[in-house]
């Protein structure tokens, strides 16, 4: 009797155990019940319908992306390589713009400003094509590409049933599962970094039931041919010049136990079938050295992937890919639902927030597919995340796919550091440092200035020319911005070593500012000139429409941050360059943007009258973020006037535009403001049309609406549900500052602080339960609460300030420290 008691108290326990550890790796999908693809759908076209290929699910390593359809008697995966880019490397800068400046200056302090818009248009745009006003695939500029197709031929059109078709974000692989007469059928799909590669699996629960064929194709310039034991299918993508540009190979390999593999008519066939293993390798002779551009072989590159990869077992390269992501992805989590079950597909749940608006679990999602996506589209080695990631369907990419410096990059790397994904950072770094050489020549021919600039947009082929319109195309602002990110990432990690190697190019970012920044003769102030608050454009006062003018407050912004980042980097470092003096001189004079009449932060230094007052962008709010020189507490003033600035901006906007305004409201603490503009991201979008006029929201598949689809949407709306969470920007930790009311109860684990600091957050009622802090260096740790908290069990001092607590002790590294309320 006794012997039975004590048996089923270890059963209770066991089950208690497993319990506790089923809700610690809680799992996180996104998950449909039928395929991507119509049932009636031209499987070998879907790749070029939008609205399907938005339903596809995406997998990636950073160096190549697929997009998984899970349809059943035919499958598409679409493929890319982050790489591919026509186009090549051409001189777009323009040496009429120095001479013009002066000229152009004169007008806008005058109050000629149809005549500075008439002399800028005609002498600060590109030279050339530039970027062919977003469509460059032709010209030199380039274009991101998608790689090609990978069809698969089931030959059955008998009916299926138990059809599931997800996306483990817990391990980065996708599963297709179904029954077809009486045959349970299984695929997995992955892209391994260790390896390299993009894996297939596909099983069934009989022997002798996989026979399918496959192909490996591209819509234009490639030729598919049988080598040996694989398919490899290579081309050149055109240089934009009357020639070929650069070259890419892939290479298809299938292993089977059972049944029959052989090549035919340059495909693969696979009869009968147990159990089927497909490895795919995929390269360019891309290498990001300006000037040259010129890499590997791509042939052998992808040979060498492919035979490494091949020589191991399934299990091994599952094994090896799981590990070395749940690495990245399992060092965060974030439960507001209370472990509420996942029973509704994603897309329903998308359309199901009409009747349940607080979709928590949805929300859950949704911050960790972000988190995702930048772990799938930027890894060490890689180039950065681009406007779609990695996945493009094109061969013209919407806007080419590019680098966009006035916010789409920046917004793809805002999260990054806090939600603990600082491995996935140095593409962009990377990206920074590639943009010095080119950007020197751009600021001498363009400006006749020192140091180096870029200007709203990128490639790969070291583009720092402005565009071909004023109104986007001049953005001097953008380097400025970029060494923002190249800053911020080094107050997370405390790396001296990475801010030793970064801290020229901010030096020198902030060289070419001295030598551009200009006195105002009515003020005394120096100001940025000419230039425009990206994208949008005003009434004069002589009644002409235009965008361009002196000391618009981004600009002002942008360099005082960069100014101050540099000598507080200076100080670290203990560095002594004579330019620092002139740094600080020019800090000390630089223009502040102003409170207008109506109480709103001015975006130009003159009240304009504005020509769309909802315009998407918001770029002189950005000193309340990303930057951080606006802030409640300590700029009350400047707080409201932003707060003022948001609410006549208004709730809508497109897809990345909303993601900002949630950071915005985070960083003004109204938590259930960014609550609200978090639902309208995550408002269920069909429409895939290039027409920003449409409104943002989110695809079924979860991408970000623009429209069409960009990645910095998620990107930045993942950051601002950290924001809510966890800020850390102003000396000190803050807990649960902008915690709106709907997320009552929580709690997250592993986001990070300025300083090294890991975090775990309990809450309920609104108010900090238990915090664990967990340094990554030893220094002092500053953490601000609505509620007076203990370490430990044992009091420690705080100070009371205007209802919030500030708890102040050293932290030693490696010591981990539980606080409770007191």
């Amino acid at each position: 009797m006794k012997l039975g008691l004590i048996r089923f108290t270890l059963l209770l326990f066991a089950i208690h155990i497993a319990t506790n550890n089923l809700q610690a790796i809680k799992k996180v999908r996104v998950w449909y019940d039928k395929p991507a693809a119509a049932l009636n759908s031209d499987i070998r076209n879907s790749w070029k319908n939008d609205n399907e290929w938005l339903n596809a699910l995406p997998i990636g390593n950073g160096f190549l992306g697929a997009m998984v359809y899970g349809n059943v008697n035919q499958e598409l995966i679409q493929l890319n390589e982050k790489t591919l880019w026509s186009g090549s490397p051409d001189d777009n800068n323009n040496p009429q713009a120095a001479e013009a400046l002066s000229q152009i200056r004169n007008f806008l302090f005058e109050g000629k400003y149809k005549e500075a818009n008439e002399l800028t248009n005609k002498t600060q745009i590109c030279k050339g094509v530039g970027s062919g006003t977003g469509s460059g695939t032709n010209v030199p500029y380039g274009s991101y590409q998608t790689l090609g197709n990978l069809f698969f031929d089931f030959g059955k059109t008998a009916p299926f049933e138990n059809y599931v078709r997800e996306l483990d974000l817990n391990r980065g692989v996708v599963t297709v599962s179904y029954s077809q007469n009486g045959v349970r059928y299984k695929r997995e799909i992955f892209a391994s970094y260790p390896d390299r590669a993009l894996i297939i699996h596909l099983t069934a629960d009989k022997k002798g039931a996989l026979s399918f064929t496959t192909e490996l194709t591209r819509p234009e310039r490639f030729e598919t041919r049988v080598e040996n034991d694989h398919l490899l299918m290579t081309g050149a993508l055109t240089n934009g010049q009357g020639g070929d540009g650069m070259k890419y190979a892939a290479r298809l390999k299938a292993t089977t136990r059972g049944g029959k593999l052989n090549y035919k008519n340059n495909e693969i066939r696979v009869e009968g079938a147990d159990e089927v293993i497909m490895i795919l390798t995929a390269s360019t002779n891309y290498k990001q050295e300006y000037p040259s551009f010129v890499g590997d072989d791509p042939r052998l590159t992808t040979q060498n992937q492919l035979s490494k990869a091949s020589s191991k077992p399934y299990p091994t390269l599952l094994k090896n890919h799981t590990v070395d992501y749940a690495a990245l992805f399992g060092k965060v989590s974030l439960n507001l639902s209370d472990n509420d079950p996942d029973t509704i597909p994603t897309d329903r749940r998308l359309r199901n927030q009409t009747k349940n608006p607080d979709d928590l679990h949805l929300q859950e999602v949704y911050f960790q597919f972000g988190r995702y996506l930048l772990i799938s589209s930027s890894r060490e080695g890689s180039l950065p995340a681009n406007l779609q990631g990695i996945w493009c369907n094109k061969i013209q990419a919407p806007w080419n796919c590019d680098y966009h410096s006035n916010i789409n990059v920046q917004m793809n790397y805002w999260g990054a550091d806090i939600v603990n994904l600082s491995e996935c950072f140095s593409p962009l770094s990377r990206l920074i440092e590639s943009l010095v050489k080119p950007g020197e020549i751009s600021a001498a021919v363009q400006y006749n200035a020192s140091g180096w600039c870029v200007q709203p947009i990128t490639n790969v082929w070291g583009y720092t020319s402005p565009g071909e319109g004023i109104n986007w195309g001049l953005y001097v602002a953008g380097g400025g911005w970029l060494c923002r990110h190249l800053w911020d990432h080094y107050t997370f990690t405390l790396d001296r070593n990475y801010l030793q190697r970064v801290y020229p190019v901010m030096l020198n970012a902030a060289r070419f500012y001295l030598d551009w920044l200009v006195t105002d003769p009515k003020t005394g102030k120096l100001v940025s000139g000419p230039s425009t608050s990206p994208e949008n454009s005003f009434i004069a006062p002589d009644g002409s429409r235009g965008s361009i003018c002196m000391g618009p407050s981004h600009d002002q912004e942008i360099i005082h941050e960069l100014f101050t980042n540099v000598l507080t980097a200076s100080k670290v470092l203990k560095n002594t360059d004579p330019l620092l003096a002139k740094i600080d001189i020019a800090l000390r004079n630089l223009a502040t943007p102003k409170i207008g009449s109506d109480g709103r932060l001015m975006e130009w230094s003159e009240e304009f009258k504005e020509t769309e007052i909802n315009h998407r962008h918001v770029s002189h709010l950005y000193m309340l973020y990303p930057g951080s020189q606006i802030d409640p507490n300590r700029t009350p003033e400047l707080a409201a006037a932003a707060r003022k600035s948001l609410d006549v901006r208004t709730d809508i906007g497109t897809g990345w535009s909303l993601a900002w305004k949630v950071n915005l409201w985070a960083r003004l603490k109204d938590g259930n403001r960014a609550y609200q503009l978090l639902k309208n991201l995550l408002k269920s979008t069909d429409n895939a049309d290039l027409n920003m006029s449409n409104g943002g929201g989110t695809y079924p598949n979860l991408f970000c609406a623009h429209p069409p689809f960009q990645i910095d949407g998620n990107f930045g709306g993942t950051a601002g549900i950290a924001e809510m969470l966890l800020q850390s920007h102003n000396g000190y930790i803050e807990l649960l500052p902008a915690l709106p009311d709907v997320w009552k109860s929580g709690e997250v684990k592993g986001l990070v602080a300025r300083g090294g600091f890991v975090l775990d957050i309990e809450w309920r009622n609104g108010k900090p339960q238990k915090i664990v802090v967990k340094p990554n260096l030893t220094s002092k740790c500053v953490i601000r609460s609505t509620s007076a908290l203990k370490i430990n069990g044992l009091p420690i001092k705080s100070t009371k300030n205007n209802s919030f607590y500030t708890l102040e002790f050293p932290a030693v590294k490696g010591k981990i420290y539980e606080l409770l309320p007191l």
